[in-house]
């Protein structure tokens, strides 16, 4: 696989505020189970910590790269041929594009904890998807990053 002239990837990491929450969730259980005793008590708190952390892990997971020609957003891989022009969304304006502005034919990877996103309009005409919203912290880089991988591929 070539890579791109390039590189990008970004992880959708969750905040740290999720991590004090899956903490709290941990009490929160230790608490439900301190009638039952210390044992009990510790068990909750431990197996809700570590199962709080596990979500919110598993949802802060999700990855957006540029590589080898395609832009990789999650599960979806798109070739850049079949992308257009990307357009950097300031936080209104990603708030826009996420509600009433939205289309229900669009790919949104969405994270609501990101402000800022990239909107990529899908030029593909047998693709029924008019773009792409891309929650993303560095907006500019990664459509930097496609540009640079749509002129190589051209």
């Amino acid at each position: 696989m070539q890579l791109s002239a390039t590189p990008y990837e970004e992880r959708l990491t969750a905040p740290r505020s999720w991590w004090v929450v899956s903490f709290l969730v941990g009490v929160s259980f230790a608490l439900i189970l301190l009638p039952f005793g210390t044992l009990p008590m510790l068990g909750g708190l431990v197996g809700g910590t570590a199962a709080a952390a596990v979500v919110a892990s598993s949802y802060g997971s999700v990855r957006i790269r540029v590589v080898g020609g395609s832009l990789i957003a999650g599960e979806a891989r798109i070739p850049v041929t079949a992308l257009g022009e990307a357009e950097v969304l300031s936080p209104e304006e990603a708030r826009a594009w996420r509600t009433h502005k939205a289309d229900t034919r669009a790919f949104l990877l969405l994270r609501a904890y990101i402000p800022t996103a990239l909107r990529v309009e899908v030029t593909d005409p047998d693709d029924p998807t008019p773009y792409l919203y891309l929650s993303t912290r560095e907006p500019e880089r990664l459509a930097g990053a496609l540009r640079a991988a749509r002129e190589t591929a051209a």
